[in-house]
């Protein structure tokens, strides 16, 4: 690599914060969903948008310099990954996730990142998710960006799991059970428990009514560290939780899994996770670095040293393989017959 080429990977990377924004004010505008109707010029898009047609022509071309966007004969259309991913209603939309977790909630967090680091974050900091979700507010937003965010890895699992003989899982820190309705909606015979805070817990029982599976999904609330979990299950699941907390926990996370599952029931660990050598994926190392800027004690977990510490636990038939391309695993171990 020459120093030039060199200097414009450092440069993407120093940047990156403005293709971010740029992202955001694009989901705010819905712009992406106007132009899924067609090929728009950019005095199209500035009356659709009500925006001036200079500027919203400058907020395109940054959007196509970062490939969201194409532009032929003066025409900007979405890309295909955009057309699948930000285009309000489509089948993988995750754009309120973006928007409003990300971009409204991460993004200032991400001032504690230093302090966090140093580890003199100041007493008035947002310091767990246990304090961050004691705001109502904070945890409504969070949770319904979130909910809309899980519902494409929720269904991915579902395709890839035979849960058919499962008739009890409990999913651990469940946010508003978009895993557990997705999976007993494929799996009718499966009944399921979630462990969550109170005020995430009562936005979910909004969700299961409203999916009409209260009878099957039930909430606990409370914090998964502190709460006991109820016995007899076929399968755990953790989705997005050992990222989220301190890393000296998992080793008890595991343990009180164990416990939890029947003599061959499964456990399932989905979360932010690099490779064993620790040389990626970026997008994943990135999301852990910014749980640690509101989890100080946090730890960036890896795929080779979480099978270790499954097998170690006593699992058996340990496997950790790639879930959404570049950011997520997952990881399935069984508990000895």
């Amino acid at each position: 690599m020459t120093p030039a080429t060199e200097a414009d990977e450092i440069s993407n990377i120093a940047f990156g914060f403005m293709g971010s924004k740029a992202l955001f004010l694009a989901i705010d505008l819905d712009l992406f969903s106007k132009l899924a109707e067609g090929p728009k010029t950019a005095d199209e898009v500035a009356e659709a948008t009500d925006v001036h047609r200079d500027r919203v022509e400058t907020l395109m071309t940054a959007l196509a310099g970062l490939g969201l966007l194409t532009v032929e004969d003066g025409k900007f259309a979405n890309s295909p990954a955009a057309e699948s991913f930000l285009v309000k209603g489509a089948k993988y939309d995750f754009s309120d996730y973006l928007a409003r977790q990300v971009g409204q909630q991460m993004y200032p967090l991400m001032d504690q990142l230093a302090p966090a680091v140093k580890g003199d974050l100041g007493e008035d900091a947002t310091g767990s998710y246990e304090e961050w979700f004691s705001d109502p507010e904070e945890a409504r937003l969070y949770s319904e960006s979130q909910h809309a965010g899980s519902l494409g890895p929720a269904r991915q699992l579902a395709r890839r799991l035979d849960l058919s003989e499962a008739r009890s899982m409990l999913d651990v820190g469940g946010g508003t059970g978009a895993f557990a309705i997705t999976l007993c909606k494929a799996f009718p015979e499966l009944k399921t428990t979630i462990v969550e805070f109170p005020n995430v817990a009562e936005l979910g029982r909004g969700y299961v009514e409203k999916a009409g599976l209260s009878d099957r999904i039930e909430y606990v609330d409370g914090n998964a560290l502190k709460t006991g979990w109820p016995g007899g299950q076929d399968i755990v699941l953790m989705s997005y939780l050992l990222s989220g907390v301190p890393g000296d926990m998992h080793e008890g996370l595991i343990a009180d899994a164990m416990k939890a599952l029947k003599p061959g029931g499964q456990l399932l660990i989905h979360d932010f996770m690099v490779h064993a050598d620790r040389s990626g994926p970026g997008l994943a190392a990135l999301w852990q670095l910014q749980h640690t800027a509101f989890t100080p004690e946090a730890r960036s977990v890896d795929s080779g040293t979480l099978a270790t510490e499954l097998t170690e636990a006593g699992f058996e038939d340990v496997s950790v393989d790639e879930m959404i391309p570049q950011m997520t695993m997952i990881a399935k171990a069984t508990k000895p017959a």
